[in-house]
């Protein structure tokens, strides 16, 4: 793509993530947020074939946001009528950050998305008090004194790549990521029928949980008619996949499992329980789509999980399942990118210990708490 030597200036006042805004307009939009996120919940519990869409959206630009980010930005770019891709807030002044980092800059007139952002502030010590008090864990330096962490939620702006000019871009996924770590920035050509090369990383990954991992003949050992199980007994514990499956299919069946592991499936199953069930098997089959799309396969056969009907209309059920899936997803990921990456990180990401804005209530005034750094 060209770039456009016009300088456009950034309408401040529309695209910045902390120009003002009236209580009565802030109290309108908080509302409609919180009823958007709802009406999305509410429609993957009744109908399991909307579980499918939103993973499948999910799967297209990674696990990268919460979930109440996820809706959040999907809800606005079906009104848009956008295809997302990627997102980035527009940048420091210096072009450190966001999209100026890119040597990209956001067209006049764009209106930024909304997200929920963490805001990050030292806490005082009567505060730190008090929070302690009430049950939340408090993040300290070595010295004792409260550390710099997440207070709270607000709403900030961020933009898609197809609302920025500039520079070529390709958005920095784990695939690419790891072709530029194993074989050099230039493109291979697929071996087999698994394009993504983690089959030995994912037995990896088993393993360091603390599972024996086995390619068994069919219907031999606990495999029975399945495709791949996941055991933990007196026996031991143990993974086994089939081995008479094509690369891909082995590649996908071995994520699903370790997924059930990731997800704690076997944390609360009885010894020999089957876990290959209901809401377990559809949070393993999801994560295991999102994976495998984020690193270039299409696992299309995903789709069957939702045939359980697990949900049955329970929005909570939906809302956790969809956390956990989203927080799975994204540990995997992260596990199978290897160190050293350039990818920006985002304000619409928290870290693993950090608070989720979709555990916050959208509509409340502690989501919004703006406090200086």
């Amino acid at each position: 793509m060209a770039m456009n030597n016009a300088r456009a200036k950034k309408p401040k006042a529309k695209n910045s993530p902390r120009a003002g805004r009236g209580g009565d307009d802030r109290a309108d939009l908080l509302a409609k947020i919180k009823a958007d996120f709802d009406a999305r919940l509410a429609r993957m519990a009744a109908e399991p074939a909307q579980w499918v869409e939103f993973i499948d959206h999910v799967a297209t630009f990674g696990a990268r946001y919460s979930l109440g980010n996820q809706i959040l930005l999907l809800v606005q770019a079906e009104e848009r009528g956008i295809e997302p891709r990627y997102f980035l807030p527009y940048g420091r002044n210096d072009g450190s950050t966001g999209w100026k980092a890119h040597k990209r800059h956001v067209r006049a007139g764009e209106t930024g998305f909304k997200i929920w952002a963490p805001i990050k502030r030292r806490p005082t010590e009567e505060q730190a008090g008090e929070w302690e008090a009430a049950g939340r864990t408090v993040k300290r330096e070595p010295s004792g004194r409260p550390a710099v962490q997440i207070v709270g939620f607000g709403l900030a702006t961020t933009f898609e790549l197809s609302q920025t000019d500039g520079e070529p871009f390709e958005p920095p996924t784990v695939m690419v990521r790891r072709r530029v770590h194993n074989r050099g920035n230039s493109p291979q050509l697929l071996v087999g029928d698994d394009p993504t090369g983690v089959f030995d990383d994912l037995v990896k990954l088993i393993t360091d949980e603390g599972y024996t991992f086995e390619l068994a003949a069919p219907r031999t050992g606990y495999l029975r008619g399945a495709n791949g199980v996941t055991v933990r007994g007196p026996g031991g514990q143990i993974v086994q996949v089939r081995d008479d499956v094509d690369p891909a299919q082995r590649t996908k069946t071995t994520l699903h499992e370790l997924a059930h592991i990731r997800c704690g499936h076997l944390d609360t199953a009885e010894a020999g329980e089957n876990v290959h069930r209901g809401r377990n098997e559809t949070e393993a089959e999801s994560v295991a789509h999102i994976v495998l799309r984020t690193l270039g396969m299409d696992s299309a056969a995903y789709s069957d999980a939702y045939v359980f009907g697990w949900a049955d209309g329970d929005m909570d059920l939906v809302k956790q399942c969809a956390e956990t899936v989203l927080r799975v997803a994204k540990q995997i990921l992260t596990d199978l990118t290897p160190t050293g990456g350039s990818d920006e990180r985002d304000p619409a990401q928290a870290g693993p210990s950090e608070i989720d804005p979709a555990r916050i209530d959208l509509a409340g005034t502690g989501a919004v708490e703006q406090v200086a750094a």
